[in-house]
């Protein structure tokens, strides 16, 4: 928080600022500490409106706080710069549908309630730094996300021209293999476009060469990928189950500043393997909690999965439970929230060598 003495040094107001983020232009409420509306500002999303914005509301008064919303997206930019300035900066989400459904939908209308509810308490969550080592596995393994999905594309294609292909040219590559087949594919010499034979064997041939440039750009990508991980968390992988893919997916989930995270409940919380209460008049219980980065829990689900297979502990886990009456798929929702624990104990320990001395 960044104490600015723009008034007198008794009584000076308290201000709590709101951005309603966009992709050209983000608009900001300020609001003291009584909740009374101070000013508003537009301002273009670059770093000169990032500079206009922390000038504008460093007049009004002691700025308590930024709740900012989309954080993630359009907002990464000004939460990142207010951050480094030594502000406090709080990821707010957009106003629900009974909100907008009373008081309308505007960009201001947005900002105001974004500082009201930093002001309130409602929002508290501190967003990803969006630096360091994070960030980029977080790009890299998003260009090497759509690389797979472009190769899987890429084989379905080939196998579906090879099924409605000329009988001759179909009855030379039933059969193989993906890798054989993309050898077959790519040794094909085409002088003329003349038939359907030869159409079916540019194509192929075409469709071949994307596969290889993309399994190619797929393995520079993982070694990568790779070495930022050992980076980023060097015992992580070592975990039974965490694989690269899981280990950055988990490590994105943290951010680059996991310390954000008050406990161990607040990754499960954000992993979406937290029990949610659902008790009402005499009936006191729980439910699946279905929020939280679906990612994470996909991967502690595979995590999981893989310590049912290799590791006794597990399997002996799930065999005492089931055999208390418990179904196989609530077993493995416990088993989840202990593996969350676990990455989050990793996580913390690797934060705290990578601040220590050396």
């Amino acid at each position: 928080m960044t104490a600015v003495v723009g008034l007198e040094a008794i009584g000076a107001v308290q201000v709590v600022v709101g951005v309603d983020t966009h992709q050209d232009e983000h608009v900001a409420v300020a609001i003291d500490q009584r909740g009374v509306r101070l000013a508003e500002r537009h301002a273009p999303a670059s770093s000169y409106g990032y500079r206009e914005l922390e000038r504008w509301s460093q007049k009004l008064g002691e700025v308590c706080a930024f709740g900012v919303e989309g954080t993630g997206s359009y907002g990464a930019g000004l939460a990142r710069f207010l951050s480094s300035r030594g502000f406090t900066v709080v990821e707010v989400n957009r106003p629900d549908r009974s909100t907008r459904y009373r008081k309308g939908k505007s960009d201001p209308t947005d900002a105001e309630m974004a500082a009201r509810a930093v002001l309130a308490g409602v929002a508290d969550a501190i967003p990803k730094s969006g630096q360091g080592e994070v960030e980029m596995i977080r790009m890299l393994k998003s260009a090497k996300d759509s690389a797979v999905k472009a190769r899987t594309q890429a084989i379905n294609q080939m196998k579906a021209l090879i099924v409605t292909a000329p009988a001759r040219l179909r009855e030379t590559l039933d059969g193989l293999s993906v890798s054989a087949l993309s050898t077959r594919c790519r040794s094909f010499r085409i002088h003329r476009l003349s038939d359907p034979v030869s159409a079916a064997k540019y194509a192929l041939r075409s469709l071949a060469c994307r596969y290889d440039q993309l399994s190619e750009e797929i393995r520079n990508l993982k070694a990568e990928l790779a070495r930022l991980i050992g980076i980023a968390s060097p015992t992580l992988i070592n975990i039974l189950g965490v694989g690269p893919d899981t280990a950055a997916t988990l490590l994105i989930t943290a951010g680059s500043n996991p310390e954000r995270l008050r406990s161990e409940a607040a990754f499960a919380a954000l992993c979406g393997v937290s029990p949610i209460p659902a008790s009402s008049g005499k009936t006191n219980r729980h439910r699946l909690n279905r929020g939280g980065d679906r990612q994470a829990n996909a991967a502690l689900h595979r995590i999981v999965v893989v310590r049912l297979r290799r590791d006794h502990r597990t399997k002996e886990y799930m065999r005492r439970r089931t055999g208390e009456g418990m179904s196989k798929l609530e077993v493995m929702r416990c088993l989840k929230r202990y593996v969350a624990r676990e990455i989050f104990s990793n996580l913390q320990t690797s934060r705290e060598l990578a601040s220590s001395p050396a």
